[in-house]
């Protein structure tokens, strides 16, 4: 049977796996836009996500109601969470690797035309008080932000965006002091 856009729900509901070639070939370029935007990228991650979001318009295709909206937005509604599901399950790995990392090249590389390497003591002093007792925290004693939240008596959004902007203050001061 021909597949179009009318049908295509029909099609899904009935595990005519030409469906999904449809959605693919349809609304593949909308669905990686999405998933491009928030996986920034990574091939590899976005192709999997992108595999997901399949995967999840095959299974739950009994929830999709027409009268609530339109099928190409259940589909770009279910790519966006995917994605931020994706993030956040890769996001611990990554803050990991970029952690090590920070810490090899402030072992590794020069920070002064003296070959002096950076302490990191003095890197933490390049944050405000509150800013450094969080990245110790969680960087340096493993200490998960939610608890981190808790003792300081606010959201774990509150403790994401000072590590962020931690961050953003310790690799401006090392790329100014010549470390790359």
């Amino acid at each position: 049977m021909h597949i179009t856009e009318e049908n295509v729900v029909q099609q899904i509901k009935i595990k005519n796996e030409e469906s999904l070639s449809f959605v693919l070939a349809t609304y593949g370029g909308l669905l990686k836009a999405i998933i491009r935007k928030y996986l920034n990228g990574n091939q590899q991650d976005m192709e999997e996500c992108l595999a997901d979001v399949i995967v999840s318009i095959w299974y739950h295709i009994d929830s999709f109601d027409p009268e609530k909206n339109e099928f190409k937005q259940w589909i770009a509604a279910i790519a966006k969470y995917k994605a931020i599901d994706y993030v956040r399950k890769t996001k611990p790995a990554k803050q990991i690797e970029s952690s090590m990392e920070l810490n090899d090249r402030v072992s590794n590389q020069a920070v002064s035309e003296s070959s002096e390497l950076v302490d990191m003591n003095h890197l933490f002093n390049e944050l405000s008080e509150v800013e450094r007792e969080i990245f110790k925290k969680y960087y340096v004693e493993g200490v998960p932000s939610n608890e981190i939240a808790n003792q300081f008596q606010r959201k774990v959004s509150w403790v994401h965006n000072k590590l962020s902007r931690g961050r953003k203050r310790l690799k401006n001061f090392l790329l100014r002091n010549g470390v790359q």
